[in-house]
């Protein structure tokens, strides 16, 4: 990969690939870590946490303030109630979101044409949608036990991608542990956005599957999400500070 062959690694282009986990309570607590981190990181991904703190006014504030939103929601149910939630986050001027892969076929076309033509008749930009694979916090003991899938992992992570390539997202939220398979077996302009990103000196939480930000770009992904190694930091700007040199070395 790219990463790898490098002996200098752009620290600005690096810093792009960064989406920041604004896993905390209180607004203003997520503008104080964006106006920590911004720039040079300018992509920041609001979760269930955050917006059931805030509503929607959290993504109207961070857009205000030139960055990019990463609405990681989930969606998941049936196949009208997701493409009508997915043309309110269209609106909004969401930059992404996210739905879960296992709720089907039809709910996920339904979802990329109802985007597709909220977009073009409100006249705003197009929002990237990604289908959720497995989460990271998931390892093959649990997703066959738990969730009665009779199939490895990994297998199950690629068929699912196949999936949501096959019916028109933009791309796939994954572990580490298989944006290299992805990579492998989809378009190049398909995206990865890797979960479950730690660096060396983190600890790994509820994370099962994990890999470093480097050996995580040098898998193929194109974005990677981080939260608490960073915003729990004691200063958050020195640890951003810190994976960028980690990725340099």
């Amino acid at each position: 990969m790219i990463f790898g062959r490098q002996k200098k690694i752009d620290k600005e282009t690096v810093a792009g690939k960064i989406i920041v986990a604004l896993d905390v309570d209180a607004e203003e607590d997520a503008y104080n870590l964006v106006r920590h981190l911004s720039p040079p990181l300018g992509y920041f991904k609001v979760g269930l946490r955050l917006y059931m703190s805030c509503g929607q006014r959290i993504i109207y504030g961070l857009k205000n303030m030139g960055v990019r939103v990463f609405l990681d929601l989930k969606f998941h149910d049936i196949p009208n109630t997701v493409a009508s939630t997915a043309e309110v986050v269209t609106r909004m001027g969401g930059d992404m979101f996210n739905i879960h892969l296992s709720g089907g076929r039809d709910m996920v076309r339904s979802t990329v044409d109802r985007v597709r033509e909220t977009a073009e008749i409100s006249r705003v930009p197009v929002p990237k949608v990604l289908g959720v694979t497995v989460l990271s916090s998931f390892n093959e003991s649990m997703l066959r036990g738990d969730c009665g899938v009779d199939r490895h992992l990994e297998q199950h992570v690629l068929k699912l991608a196949l999936l949501g390539e096959e019916s028109g997202l933009d791309g796939v939220v994954a572990s580490p542990r298989e944006a290299s398979n992805i990579r492998k077996n989809c378009e190049e302009g398909f995206l990865i956005v890797a979960a479950g990103v730690r660096p060396l000196w983190a600890p790994t939480h509820d994370q099962l599957r994990v890999l470093t930000p480097r050996q995580t770009l040098e898998a193929g992904a194109n974005y990677l999400v981080i939260g608490r190694p960073i915003i729990e930091h004691d200063s958050p700007r020195d640890a951003m500070e810190k994976i960028l040199a980690e990725i340099a070395r």
